[in-house]
């Protein structure tokens, strides 16, 4: 896959990539593994090679930490603000946010002494994402990916209504990664989506923090599985809850953001209707102006917040 150079824009390369996999849906894991070893490869081992430089006296062990640290962030500010705004962008903000996802996989490849521009990357990738148990089944997925013939094209809807479905148990926004949920568990969690979407439609950016806690998490998961199979030289296993840990002070004040910013909007509405309050005679045109000041006010808050911690 060459179609494009390797220098182009983040955006271009997010826009190729959601196009291909509206194409062919059901091969979106396997197109996303190669395109990021064709077109981010080198410019992992340029970061790396950088990172070498600027830090010699840094060790494997914190190279590692500097490459998960930053590749979360990224993922965190450029897909979550670029899906946050309109709703109708959130599967360009998914396809940016596993694109620097890949990237911080194939970094620490490089790290690790391996090269990120090798087609092996590709099935390495797809096994740490726990998309296939090892790399011999995928290395056969991703050549009959390479060989499948283009059927029928599904109708628009269903392709993207399938490609964010399948990019949001990528990310883990949904699942995350390899961790074995209760069938309650997943119900509550497309609810919890669903009733962020439905919302995020009157008042966009209360999606923010949503995929701003969803990203760092997952990000973070990612990282240290991607860690442990490179330095380990070994298959990433599904990791085993660890009850000590489940809860921590961290998460707790993501969700607690989170809901915040989902109670808010409709505080607001109960609140001009208890009231009784109009502008210009009507009702609606105020409910519109608190609906997007309050969205407004939310987008603010998590990004200066966002970009503080990214300076400190």
């Amino acid at each position: 896959m060459q179609d494009r150079p390797v220098d182009d824009p983040e955006s271009a390369l997010s826009r190729h990539v959601l196009r291909a996999a509206m194409a062919d849906p059901g091969h979106l894991p396997e197109l996303l593994a190669n395109f990021a070893v064709d077109h981010l490869g080198r410019r992992a081992a340029t970061s790396v090679a950088r990172a070498r430089r600027e830090h010699p006296g840094a060790d494997e062990a914190e190279l590692s930490a500097m490459v998960i640290t930053r590749g979360r962030r990224v993922s965190q500010s450029e897909g979550t603000f670029v899906g946050g705004p309109f709703m109708v962008l959130v599967p360009f903000a998914f396809c940016t946010a596993l694109l620097t996802q890949s990237r911080m996989m194939l970094e620490l490849a490089a790290v690790a002494g391996r090269d990120p521009t090798e087609g092996a990357r590709a099935a390495e990738l797809l096994v740490i994402q726990g998309v296939y148990p090892d790399e011999e089944q995928a290395a056969a997925a991703l050549e009959a990916a390479a060989a499948a013939r283009p059927g029928t094209a599904p109708g628009r809807i269903t392709a993207l209504w399938t490609v964010v479905k399948r990019m949001a148990r990528l990310l883990g926004v949904v699942t995350p990664r390899q961790r074995p949920v209760p069938g309650a568990v997943r119900v509550g969690q497309w609810a919890l989506l669903a009733v962020v979407f439905l919302v995020g439609l009157v008042a966009p950016l209360v999606w923010l923090p949503y995929l701003g806690h969803s990203y760092h998490r997952a990000g973070q998961e990612l990282g240290e599985r991607a860690r442990a199979h490179y330095q380990g030289g070994h298959t990433a296993r599904p990791a085993q809850p660890d009850r000590a840990r489940r809860v921590q002070p961290g998460q707790v004040a993501s969700v607690l953001r989170t809901l915040l910013s989902l109670l808010l909007p409709a505080a607001a509405v109960v609140l001009v209707i208890a009231t009784d309050a109009t502008l210009a005679g009507s009702r609606y045109p105020l409910l519109a102006v608190v609906l997007v000041t309050l969205s407004v006010l939310v987008g603010t808050l998590w990004y200066l917040r966002h970009r503080h911690r990214s300076d400190t």
